[in-house]
């Protein structure tokens, strides 16, 4: 307990002084206090061969199967409601959305990084903290979790139902054009990127030691936040494996109509934040005093 004590003293008194909002945390010390992961490799066939890969596989497949199948179920809830009034309305759909990433994250977090999202898994690929063969893996099995998780819904709902009331599937709603929806699906995942990028960064991790940080809350805070503003647009999709698991079950023209944006806005947005945060946050070096 002294121990204890003692590391939370030493934390808290590292960094006693803190820099102003938009100044540089920098200092005349050429010393790093923390560690940057090093790159991972374009390919790396060992993986192949690795239990701990098939295992990370898994925990993805089987985290987006959850998150459809509670999400998609919640949506169909409201939607199948006579009165918003009794139902948990868009901000009960966004909060089912962002806590289930939040419990999800911290549930596969050591085990496969916790994803759940193939433009979150674009997006660490581009920033070189995995390599192609794992993140066409991943993406692969998330895609399969989520048709599984939306046709789990299906079969709960009833053929009729789930087609009558939408099946939970993303598309661009009237009176916005597909270039709105485009614009939203790309700074709704920039945000989630970003945020992803900035509570898993090796620099605040040393910087912040004293602050007990927990990585997923941000994250699911994020999915919520997008989801709240974006809803009424495009459903929010900015999962593209979300959005194709729900049009692979519906399987109706409306389903698939505006599919294309709920692939291409999501990879743009995690590109712009993969870029950001090897341009701007690594390449400015954090040096403790």
């Amino acid at each position: 307990m002294e121990a204890k004590e003692q590391d939370v003293s030493l934390g808290a008194n590292k960094y006693p002084e803190r820099q102003p909002i938009g100044i540089a945390a920098q200092s005349q010390d050429d010393g790093k206090d923390y560690q940057e992961p090093p790159p991972a490799p374009l390919f790396e066939p060992s993986e192949l061969t690795s239990w701990s890969f098939y295992r990370a596989g898994i925990a993805e497949f089987v985290a987006t199967f959850l998150f459809l199948y509670i999400t998609v179920l919640t949506v169909m809830g409201v939607s199948g409601a006579d009165s918003k009034c009794k139902t948990v309305g868009i901000q009960g759909i966004a909060w089912a959305f962002g806590g289930m990433i939040f419990a999800l994250v911290y549930c596969t977090a050591g085990i496969s990084g916790g994803h759940i999202n193939p433009a979150v898994t674009f997006g660490l690929f581009l920033a070189r903290k995995l390599s192609l063969t794992r993140a066409i893996f991943y993406i692969v099995m998330q895609c399969l979790g989520a048709i599984v998780g939306a046709g789990v819904v299906k079969g709960f709902e009833g053929k009729t139902k789930y087609g009558t009331l939408g099946g939970g599937a993303n598309f661009v709603a009237p009176g916005y054009t597909k270039g709105d929806g485009l614009g939203a699906e790309i700074v709704g995942t920039f945000v989630l990127v970003y945020t992803v990028f900035s509570a898993t960064d090796a620099k605040r991790s040393a910087r912040d030691s004293h602050v007990p940080i927990l990585a997923p809350l941000p994250i699911g805070f994020a999915v919520f936040l997008v989801h709240l503003a974006t809803i009424p647009i495009t459903g929010t999709g900015i999962n593209p494996a979300r959005s194709l698991g729900a049009a692979i079950i519906f399987n109706k023209d409306r389903g698939w109509d505006d599919h294309w944006i709920f692939w291409v806005g999501p990879f743009i947005g995690a590109a712009l934040a993969a870029i950001y945060h090897v341009v701007v946050i690594r390449a400015i070096p954090f040096k403790s005093k």
